[in-house]
């Protein structure tokens, strides 16, 4: 099969509604996927359906947002004071250097710049994370082997 075949079959796989076209012979095996096949037919195919009014929430549900809100509220105005450690990466959370050891660091710890407060695993490494501020550890945000985002808060320290 030269060139010219091999363009001719890309063009008819793309024309065609097939998604996927496997040609094998003993010499070679070519595979053509087309992206568009997937997506456009049952979204076409699927028709909308509008949610009913009666179905919606009611009353109780405003009032536990309203409850939510000025919880957060109070939270923010609390931790405002607080200095955030955040995580420098993308990885697993862990206080403790191994299942046999003592967390780094516990609520009521006082810290200061360079100490390690927890460990982040990313791709088999095992990242020490130091604190960039002095002060005394009042939450910890994060449970114990959990996966953490980049800029997620850790820690929330108390500076004075």
């Amino acid at each position: 099969m030269d060139i010219k075949d091999i363009q001719n079959l890309i063009r008819f796989v793309s024309k065609s509604n097939v998604a996927e076209v496997t040609y094998k012979t003993e010499e070679f095996e070519i595979s053509i996927k087309t992206r568009n096949s997937e997506v456009i037919y049952p979204a076409v195919n699927q028709p909308v359906q509008p949610i009913p009014v009666q179905q919606l929430p009611t009353v109780p549900q405003i009032q536990t947002t309203n409850t939510s809100s000025t919880l957060s509220e109070d939270n923010s105005e609390d931790n405002s004071q607080y200095i955030t450690i955040k995580s420098p990466m993308i990885g697993t959370f862990y206080r403790k250097s191994s299942p046999d050891k003592e967390a780094f660091v516990n609520v009521g710890d006082s810290v200061n710049s360079g100490t390690v407060v927890c460990v982040i695993e990313a791709m088999k490494l095992f990242n020490e994370i130091e604190s960039e501020v002095s002060g005394k550890i009042v939450k910890i945000l994060v449970e114990d082997s959990s996966p953490v985002e980049f800029d997620q808060p850790l820690f929330l320290v108390d500076p004075s």
